[in-house]
């Protein structure tokens, strides 16, 4: 007598195990294979088979991962306690080393960052922590890519976000950023004084060597009184015109 249930179970149980070994891996992922606990390949994308219990395929995404890196306290070259965090761009390049090199790459990585984002940023005073941020970066960056560069993984780029003063260190900063721009007004207060002496004396030089300029000076100064609304006028005169009139006075008596 015919039985189905005899073919059913073992249909169904092939069925199962062909179920199990399809893999379908995106674009953007590949397989890493292992025999029997040996690395066989990379394989990906597209469909994959994998023999269960003899294969085992660890998944592994290809795009760039935005890390952020966890606040760390950081002890400035001139002993300024900030806190700073950033945010790390990196990628797995070779997946067969980011599985096989490393337990687990991305923990690494974020160990790394926080342990190299201190130690750079120890090396440098706090005013070019605030203002020589690109070549920050871009030191971290280069330090992180040797290193992750045995793992399999390339660190793209690297931003600082947030450098993070106490509020006795902010007041610090806005006072001696207020004393600067007070040097700087009176620099310039004291360079526009300078070059104004320095056109007052060849003015006079001028005026003195050359008579008609004195009394074309004296003209253009009556001429600007006489446009004022002042009721008071004081009309200058020349020393030579007083002395002339103070010698014929004195001749007189």
């Amino acid at each position: 007598m015919f039985d189905l249930a005899t073919y059913l179970v073992p249909l169904f149980f092939l069925l199962a195990v062909l179920a199990s070994a399809i893999r379908i891996l995106p674009e953007y992922q590949r397989g890493v294979v292992f025999f029997l606990g040996r690395f066989q390949g990379v394989k990906g994308p597209g469909l994959v088979i994998v023999i269960p219990g003899i294969q085992q395929m660890v998944r592994v995404d290809l795009r760039v991962v935005a890390l952020d890196v966890p606040a760390q306290d950081v002890i400035s070259k001139d002993n300024v306690t900030v806190r700073v965090n950033a945010v790390l761009y990196y990628r797995v390049v070779d997946p067969e080393r980011a599985i096989i090199r490393v337990e687990n790459f991305a923990d690494a990585t974020s160990q790394l960052a926080q342990t190299t984002l201190r130690s750079v940023l120890g090396k440098h005073d706090l005013d070019e922590m605030l203002s020589e941020r690109d070549k920050l970066n871009s030191d971290i960056q280069e330090i992180l890519d040797s290193q992750t560069e045995e793992w399999g993984i390339k660190v793209a780029n690297v931003e600082i976000k947030h450098v993070d003063l106490n509020e006795s260190m902010v007041r610090a900063i806005a006072r001696q950023a207020e004393a600067e721009r007070e040097r700087r007004a009176k620099v310039i207060h004291a360079e526009g004084e300078l070059q104004a002496s320095e056109k007052l004396v060849e003015a006079a030089r001028v005026m003195s060597t050359e008579p008609g300029a004195m009394q074309l000076r004296y003209l253009q100064t009556l001429a600007d009184m006489s446009t004022g609304n002042a009721s008071t006028i004081v009309f200058p005169l020349p020393i030579d015109l007083i002395q002339n009139l103070v010698k014929n006075t004195k001749r007189d008596s």
